[in-house]
């Protein structure tokens, strides 16, 4: 039965690649991404309440105020890092740990900063209980990035911005991608994807409309 669940939630996450394509451009969700979120139990990063919906293709409340993002956004926003198995990449906004588990069957080495501690000692747990070993969650403002660790491959943000945090474009390598949504808490939101440039330009090209809980801290006010 968990299974037949975990297929029909990859079956509905590809169709919803066809359906948003006018905006972002792809038509089919890469099969790197389906196998890495196939070898991820989502069911075990949601509280024991929302277990039997694990499976849908919907954000769910994990506490805290916060939530566990839609599938096919996590496909999305994985795709749109491009990661390789050599890669090293920031995400601010651990949360339950599922986005940092995915990202984990992706690449070499994940760090997580998650600003809530208790949240941060619970997605610690259950990606270690996943055996993701290449992921380490550090708790603390993610709104500077990582400096100590920097530069990165990529940088994923998964809660919205009201701007881009000036540090993190900062700290990606040539070639590099920060996939962050941007826009008012509970209004207009777009995901966009922030370019370093070989040349070291910083570009950015917003793919889709989306809806975020807000990200805070300190480094958003130095933009």
């Amino acid at each position: 039965m968990k299974q037949d669940r975990l297929q029909e939630m990859l079956r509905v996450i590809d169709l919803e690649y066809g359906q948003t394509a006018y905006a972002t451009g792809r038509l089919r969700a890469p099969a790197r991404v389906l196998e890495a979120m196939a070898r991820v139990p989502r069911d075990a990063f949601v509280p024991a309440e929302m277990k039997a919906r694990a499976y849908d293709n919907n954000a769910l409340p994990i506490g805290q105020g916060q939530t566990i993002s839609q599938p096919f956004i996590v496909a999305l926003m994985t795709d749109l890092l491009e990661p390789e198995p050599d890669d090293v990449i920031l995400e601010i906004g651990t949360g339950s740990g599922y986005q940092a588990a995915v990202l984990s069957q992706l690449v070499k080495q994940v760090y997580s900063l998650e600003v809530v501690p208790d949240l941060a000692e619970r997605s610690a747990r259950l990606l270690a209980e996943q055996g993701c070993a290449n992921v380490e969650v550090i708790g603390g403002d993610g709104t500077r990035g990582l400096p100590e660790r920097a530069p990165f491959d990529g940088i994923i943000v998964t809660a919205a911005a009201r701007h881009i945090p000036p540090a993190l474009p900062q700290q990606l390598k040539p070639g590099g991608h920060l996939v962050i949504p941007v826009g008012p808490a509970f209004g207009h939101q777009e995901l966009l994807v922030v370019d370093r440039e070989k040349d070291g330009q910083i570009r950015s090209r917003s793919v889709l409309g989306v809806v975020f809980v807000p990200l805070t801290g300190v480094g958003l006010a130095e933009g």
